[in-house]
């Protein structure tokens, strides 16, 4: 099932995808949000899909591809989880999962202009899967439990500027991941149930040109590992996202160029969806 939210910045339509006809979900929620995970909203989306009770959404196609989680609490991300990337980063891969976190105010459609902030010149893109919890998940105990409190997957790109994040960081990684735009998320969330996240292909291209081309399968820690040990230092809630690392193939390698305004990022998981963003001057 592919959960997702259509229509302008602010103004997203619920829907879910059934074949090749999308279906307007307001009929059983007004968005797809924290409230909608918490309250057993994809089994109650089940239930009106085998009942019948959606109609159709007119012009879909035309509308404009929001985020599939509306104004997540957390976005939680997870740092050098491949080993590739680890090395082309200039660090050994890590024994313990490295978490920093980016604003959710970060999160954006999968095709809206990513902004390059006044003056930042080493822009970097990360193709990415995420993880949405759909259960609270605190203290879990172990990492066969996280699957129930996983709700589904989609599409992210973890935006970076890198001397934000290394330079003028503080020893923290959040300032170089938190600008305005700078967490791309969707097109569509696609349920836990028709995902295996063991083996999914990842790719990024800059103005066509290809990037990244990795397998999940290359993870140091996977997705159960991620949720049950996240779990153990604080509480994952419904709607929040968790960006579980990015393979190797950045601009911070020495072997691409930065993003500038004008270039085109494009990120792709086999099976989830592919996303388009063009990178815009920020205007103060």
């Amino acid at each position: 099932m592919r959960l997702m939210r259509l229509g302008a910045a602010g103004a997203e339509v619920p829907a879910v995808q059934d074949g090749s006809t999308v279906l307007d979900l307001r009929p059983v929620t007004a968005d797809l949000d924290p409230a909608f995970f918490a309250g057993g909203g994809i089994a109650a989306v089940r239930a009106a899909l085998d009942a019948g009770a959606l109609p159709e959404l007119t012009g879909a196609r035309s509308l404009r591809r929001g985020a599939p989680v509306a104004r997540p609490a957390a976005v939680i991300c997870v740092g050098q989880n491949y080993a590739a990337h680890a090395a082309e980063s200039g660090a050994e891969p890590p024994t313990t999962p490295i978490i920093f976190h980016k604003h959710p105010g970060t999160v954006v459609g999968p095709d809206d202009d990513v902004l390059v902030p006044p003056g930042a010149t080493t822009v970097d893109w990360e193709v990415e899967l995420a993880v949405v919890i759909g259960a609270r998940a605190r203290y879990l105990p172990d990492r066969g439990s996280a699957v129930a409190h996983i709700a589904g997957y989609t599409v992210s790109n973890d935006v970076s500027e890198r001397t934000y994040q290394l330079e003028e960081s503080g020893g923290q990684w959040s300032k170089g991941k938190s600008c305005e735009t700078f967490n791309p998320l969707g097109p569509s969330l696609v349920t836990a149930d028709e995902v295996d996240p063991a083996g999914l292909r990842l790719r990024s291209w800059v103005n066509g040109e290809p990037r990244q081309d990795s397998s999940t399968a290359d993870m140091i820690f996977d997705v159960p590992y991620l949720v049950w040990h996240l779990s153990q230092y604080l509480v994952l809630e419904p709607g929040d996202v968790v960006n579980t690392g990015t393979p190797q193939g950045v601009a911070l390698s020495g072997r691409f160029p930065y993003l500038r305004a004008g270039d085109v990022m494009e990120i792709e998981i086999e099976g989830l969806g592919r996303q388009r963003q063009t990178l815009r001057d920020a205007v103060v």
